[in-house]
């Protein structure tokens, strides 16, 4: 089970992502601002995972923690795409945590970028 692969398809698998942002979602690679002239979306893992959710001494579950950052140069697309990401990881069971909103006057991006928090069961271990 890798983690960055199931948000990739979750992300995918919404229309509005898909046609906004169709590759242009990375994993840890940020873009250059001088290239951000349509949107992108960074995928990135804020801890390991942690074992979770305890029967017959093993783990069942794991835990992760994700911030996904969303930068165009339009603030209402921006807004748009973030909510979509919301929604995405809401369906694959994450709900989101913290977050930020920011502008860059230099480089005119928007960027918003919310942790999101999940736990995945283990296919490896049967029940």
């Amino acid at each position: 089970m890798d983690i960055l692969t199931i948000i990739y398809n979750a992300l995918i698998a919404d229309d509005h992502i898909k046609e906004k942002v169709a590759g242009r979602i990375k994993y840890y690679q940020f873009p250059a601002t001088d290239d951000v002239e349509d949107a992108h979306i960074v995928i990135d893992p804020l801890d390991v995972p942690i074992p979770k959710d305890f029967a017959d001494e093993t783990w069942l579950t794991e835990d992760y923690l994700v911030q996904i950052e969303v930068w165009t140069k339009n603030r209402l697309a921006t807004a748009e795409l973030s909510s979509k990401v919301q929604q995405a990881m809401w369906k694959i069971g994450f709900s989101q945590g913290s977050g930020m909103n920011e502008y860059d006057r230099e480089t005119g991006i928007y960027r918003d970028a919310r942790q999101y928090r999940g736990k995945v069961y283990r296919e490896d271990v049967t029940i």
